[in-house]
């Protein structure tokens, strides 16, 4: 990331007409380029729709223990619940003071969903459903707007290689955040963190945030900004595999959630929700430019190569 500020890319001009595809795309990847995080305005999820999804995530947390571990992510399966200091995206650092809940609409995993909360599956399912129709959107304005030295122009190629998104074939999934409460008397470990430094692993994220903040991303030099909730808009970033598919022409950033310096806002919750965007399982990953800088590999071998330090 280049300067102190996260770029906006509005899908509607000054005019009020939307943009053309192309144009967008190109506003995106510039975006990016320079950054790996876009804000997106103009997005067409409604609000209500993400606050809805924020309630029924937080009426599960808020559950006792002894019933989300009912829900608990096996180890054959990305879905369900993660307890706190279960995960270290950092593992220099201790573990994460956060938890998780991994929603997919795979028929497979109807178990994992929690009985408890009646609403919590069409809600989460409505909000995937949203977040899928805006990453169609922002592949096909990439692919609409990437530069030819980028791409070498294979006809739609993030688009037809998400098709099978929501459905067997593709670990696309969603993921509700919550970050506790914390005591500052507690038992907070030296150089713990509410989500340590990395990157995400697939093609791009979709970040929804409260009005908490938190969530920092790198600069070039290595030193984290900001990336406060901007209301109206999404969080888009990229990931890992996209950093590969385009032979570093545009990279992952590195993020993370600190623990806050005020005692106030230590002590409330967080809450966040991210889409994370995988190609199709069985998708070959290779440099978009024709080049070998990096081995071809599969969605999701790749993915679960990255599973398997995490966990």
């Amino acid at each position: 990331m280049e300067t102190e500020k996260v770029p906006i890319v509005d899908f509607f001009g000054h005019d009020g007409v939307m943009k053309s595809l192309g144009t967008i795309g190109a506003e995106i990847y510039s975006a990016f380029k320079s950054a790996g995080f876009v804000y997106l305005k103009n997005h067409g999820i409604a609000a209500p729709k993400i606050e809805a999804a924020f309630n029924v995530s937080r009426e599960f947390f808020q559950l006792p223990v002894i019933v989300k571990q009912k829900y608990a992510r096996p180890t054959d399966s990305n879905e369900g619940w993660v307890a706190v200091e279960r995960e270290s995206l950092n593992p220099e650092r201790p573990a994460d003071l956060k938890e998780a809940f991994n929603f997919s609409k795979k028929e497979n995993v109807k178990n994992c969903l929690p009985k408890e909360v009646t609403t919590f599956n069409p809600v989460l399912a409505d909000l995937f459903d949203e977040a899928q129709q805006l990453t169609f959107r922002v592949l096909e304005a990439l692919d609409e707007g990437m530069p030819g030295n980028v791409n070498v122009k294979i006809d739609n190629i993030f688009t037809n290689s998400h098709k099978l998104i929501g459905k067997p074939g593709n670990a696309t999934g969603l993921r509700s955040l919550y970050y506790p409460a914390l005591d500052p008397e507690g038992s907070i470990k030296p150089g713990q963190v509410r989500c340590g430094e990395h990157s995400d692993y697939g093609s791009i994220t979709i970040l929804f945030q409260d009005d908490i903040g938190g969530l920092e991303v790198q600069r070039v030099d290595g030193m984290y900004v900001p990336a406060p909730p901007i209301p109206g808009t999404v969080l888009v970033n990229v990931g890992d595999l996209m950093q590969r598919w385009t032979a570093d022409q545009i990279k992952s950033t590195k993020h993370r959630v600190l623990i806050p310096e005020k005692e106030l806002l230590m002590r409330q919750v967080r809450q966040s929700i991210a889409f994370f965007v995988q190609p199709d399982d069985n998708f070959l990953i290779t440099c978009l430019d024709g080049s070998n800088k990096y081995e071809p590999v599969s969605s999701l071998d790749y993915l679960n190569m990255r599973f398997a330090a995490t966990y």
